[in-house]
């Protein structure tokens, strides 16, 4: 049946024809944005995925910044750290020659004033930034941002953290913080004033236990710190301001605070006990089949890590000898700051590589899933115009079938 009221072949014609023009839309959006999927209509579940991705990109980007400035702070650090370390040497060639007959302590002692001036020029120098890594003027550490790490829809920063090391000379003032505990197994804790030193014997059996006791008797003060090393692991503790309050026992409290620093290194085979009865002591015991050693060090508030040099004095044959002792300890203290520094400035310059490798990753995930393929679309558009013109001449038919009803009335 013909009508002239309802021409269908151009109702089908028109649907066709904003269909292919919908697409034809669609895909001229994709070449000019250069997206698949350029706003949340287009595809709300990719779109906000992809947008969380984007805003995680625009993070790290903040990080490798952060992580520029932590290698660049620690770099000052450990190039000061480096230096110190060969004006130490050089210090201690000049000591070992106060150590022959027949030289002049006095030129000796003069050269080793200058190079102490110079160690104490470059560790006030260190500074990027205004942090200074080596001063030892405070003793909290560096934190670098490192990471954003993501677990679901919650983030959370990490950092590395990079430990001040003390080279500073201010003035060293040495306390008897450590005294023998009751030796079960017949070790011997050597007592130096301000360090010890014990072994665990494997060979004594198991159970192989010994003491040390944190001198009641020392005038501690709050910034005081008390490091021990076992297994190759440090444990450290600073003397808070309420362990010296009025009415405590600051070598009980102490005692305490490294017993849980102690165990926070996870020491295979060492149990650690801390006796209330007996104020600052504290049992070692090896419970593993291997041998165990444990050293202690002492540091007043404010004593920089190269302190002793103010007093290095090789006047005479007595002085000379501990003075060539105590450049020794000093030199091992340097050595030690220049390769904390290094091994930090390493790990700095993984993760800033780890992070633009993750940043490239991240925004190679996010272009397949938002990119547009353009050799597709391309192929698209062509046929698209195809079938629009040969929508319009559809379109065209469908009208003209009414002008066949006029034939009839003739």
């Amino acid at each position: 049946m013909s009508s002239i009221l309802t021409n269908n072949g151009a109702m089908v014609a028109l649907q066709t024809m904003k269909s292919i023009n919908a697409n034809m839309s669609k895909t001229q959006s994709e070449i000019s944005t250069g997206k698949s999927v350029a706003t949340s209509r287009d595809n709300a579940a990719v779109w906000a995925i992809s947008k969380t991705m984007e805003a995680d990109v625009a993070g790290f980007k903040g990080i490798k910044d952060s992580l520029a400035l932590g290698t660049s702070t620690v770099a000052v650090a450990r190039s000061a750290a480096e230096t110190v370390t060969g004006l130490l040497t050089q210090m201690k060639g000049k000591i070992v020659a106060a150590q022959s007959e027949g030289v002049d302590p006095a030129k000796i002692q003069t050269d080793i004033t200058a190079l102490t001036k110079q160690i104490q020029s470059v560790v006030g120098a260190a500074q990027f930034n205004g942090v200074n890594l080596v001063d030892g003027k405070t003793s909290t550490g560096l934190k670098v941002l490192a990471s954003l790490d993501r677990s679901g829809s919650t983030v959370a920063a990490s950092h590395i953290e990079v430990d001040r090391q003390n080279l500073g000379i201010s003035a060293y003032a040495a306390k008897a913080a450590f005294s023998d505990g009751t030796v079960t197994t017949g070790n011997t804790i050597a007592t130096t004033g301000d360090s010890f030193a014990m072994s665990l014997d494997a060979s004594a059996g198991p159970n192989n236990a010994s003491s040390v006791k944190i001198d009641s008797g020392a005038a501690w003060a709050a910034g005081d710190k008390v490091s021990m090393s076992i297994g190759g692991k440090t444990a450290s503790y600073t003397v808070q301001a309420s362990d010296v309050a009025t009415g405590n026992t600051p070598s009980d409290l102490i005692a305490a605070g490294m017993k849980s620093a102690i165990e926070g290194l996870g020491v295979s085979g060492l149990t650690v006990d801390y006796d209330s009865a007996k104020p600052g002591e504290l049992a070692f015991t090896n419970n593993s089949t291997s041998s165990m050693s444990i050293s202690g060090q002492f540091s007043n508030a404010g004593a920089g890590g190269l302190g002793k040099l103010t007093g290095l004095s090789v006047a005479t044959p007595s002085s000379a000898a501990t003075a060539l002792t105590d450049i020794e300890t000093m030199l091992k203290t340097s050595i030690d700051a220049a390769a904390s520094f290094g091994s930090a400035q390493t790990r700095i310059s993984i993760q800033s590589s780890f992070v633009g490798e993750l940043s490239d990753s991240l925004k190679t995930g996010i272009g397949s899933m938002v990119d547009a393929d353009m050799e597709e679309t391309s192929a698209r558009l062509q046929a698209l115009q195809v079938q629009q013109q040969l929508g319009i001449q559809a379109l065209s038919i469908a009208n003209q079938q009414p002008q066949s009803i006029l034939s009839l009335f003739r």
